[in-house]
């Protein structure tokens, strides 16, 4: 371990304790939510959902990892910055020990599991009152670091595990994997999905267009034999009635009705980069799910690309990573998918000439694909392909780095 790693394992000891701290001295509530998809969404649903009435809090950008995750409780820090960051951190964290300042009365935080381990780490830190888990699938991400898909929810399910039996558990009930998870705690339990059964059930789902260009989507929550009627503008796709009906079941268990819950939600808007609708060149429209990807993911992208209406449609798809031994058949599998939907196929990457393999096998002519090693080549190429009316989706994992590519094809 060379002198920047030693440096760096005794910065997150401090900064663990004096999050821990913080904990003890202020007392807030702690809304705790994980898993393989939807992550940041749903967080922000939430915060959207609560933050007119409770002080509240959650983390900023990708703060869910065993530094981000200490730093939002020790402060509304949205980036690591500066030369002095680490120092004026530490400064602040102890003067709110001599000093006490206003804190929020809820935390909301993402916990993410990259590895072993993690969700036990952050549990040391933070035990949540709230848990929430989004959506595993059959081939979750990050499954490359774990002995298999049941190994990835047993890990995220140490969220619900260590709640109390005055706490709320909150699943997905249309993911097999998360729905089956529900004996692992002994709180209350809720559930939201499509599906006829769960707590806070969505119907009426559909895409809207307004004036010639995707608008939004609209839908029911349907609780307790009431309803209301949900519009989230610019948000595309039911991974974001997920994120709004996990947040409307957070909304119920802070006492909230869903009068209330279905007005907030009008504020709600679509974290950056995770599937958010941006103008492009040659007035067309753009898709920007580039943050990241795994197999479940880029299957509900594909269904959000088939729900909207367009000329034309065209896939840049990249890799798909840390999934390990099932890279190729996972790949192969979003290939064909694709002819059902798109008429061109652009991939970045060299597991995602799978995704391109497997396109051609399902009818797709060749003519109509296209593949590249790096964004960098692919983006001209699609600015060529590109014609007034078209609706492009452009995914892949956030190391293939395709936000170059809707940087070069955006409307400026």
């Amino acid at each position: 371990m060379n002198n920047k790693e030693k440096l760096q394992k005794y910065l997150q000891r401090i900064i663990r304790q004096l999050a821990v701290w913080t904990l003890r001295k202020y007392d807030p509530g702690i809304i705790a939510v994980t898993g393989s998809v939807g992550k940041t969404s749903t967080k922000e649903a939430i915060y959207t959902v609560l933050k007119n009435h409770r002080k509240v809090r959650r983390n900023s950008g990708n703060f869910n990892n065993e530094i981000g995750v200490p730093l939002t409780i020790l402060g509304d820090w949205d980036k690591i910055a500066g030369k002095y960051f680490w120092l004026k951190v530490v400064l602040v964290s102890c003067l709110r020990f001599i000093v006490r300042w206003r804190y929020p009365e809820l935390l909301i935080l993402e916990y993410a599991a990259d590895k072993p381990g993690d969700i036990k780490y952050l549990l040391d830190i933070a035990k949540p009152q709230v848990g929430i888990v989004t959506a595993i699938g059959d081939i979750p991400v990050h499954v490359e670091f774990y002995s298999g898909p049941e190994a990835v929810a047993r890990e995220k399910a140490k969220i619900i595990e260590t709640l109390s039996a005055t706490g709320f558990a909150i699943l997905n009930f249309d993911d097999e994997t998360v729905f089956n998870l529900r004996d692992r705690t002994r709180s209350h339990l809720m559930y939201y999905g499509f599906g006829e059964g769960a707590t806070m059930r969505i119907t009426n789902f559909e895409a809207r267009m307004e004036g010639g260009r995707p608008g939004g989507i609209s839908f029911k929550l349907n609780y307790g034999g009431s309803f209301v009627p949900v519009r989230l503008d610019g948000c595309f796709g039911k991974a974001q009635a997920y994120a709004a009906a996990a947040a409307a079941c957070v909304g119920i268990a802070f006492g909230l009705n869903l009068v209330k819950i279905a007005e907030a939600l009008l504020e709600y808007e679509a974290p950056p980069r995770r599937g958010k609708l941006v103008a492009g060149v040659k007035h067309t429209w753009i898709i920007d799910d580039t943050y990241n990807a795994s197999p479940l993911s880029m299957e509900a992208a594909i269904h959000t690309a088939e729900s909207l209406k367009a000329k034309r449609k065209l896939a840049v798809l990249g890799d798909m990573l840390e999934i390990g031994k099932y890279t190729l058949e996972a790949h192969q599998h979003i290939g064909e998918l694709v002819p059902k939907v798109f008429d061109f196929l652009v991939t970045v990457g060299a597991r995602a000439k799978f995704i391109a393999e497997g396109a051609n096998q399902s009818g797709m002519a060749q003519k109509n694909i296209f593949s590249f090693d790096t964004a960098e080549e692919a983006g001209k190429a699609v600015q060529d392909l590109m014609r007034t009316g078209d609706l492009l989706l452009v995914k892949a994992s956030r190391g293939i780095q395709l936000d170059k590519v809707v940087e070069e094809i955006r409307q400026m």
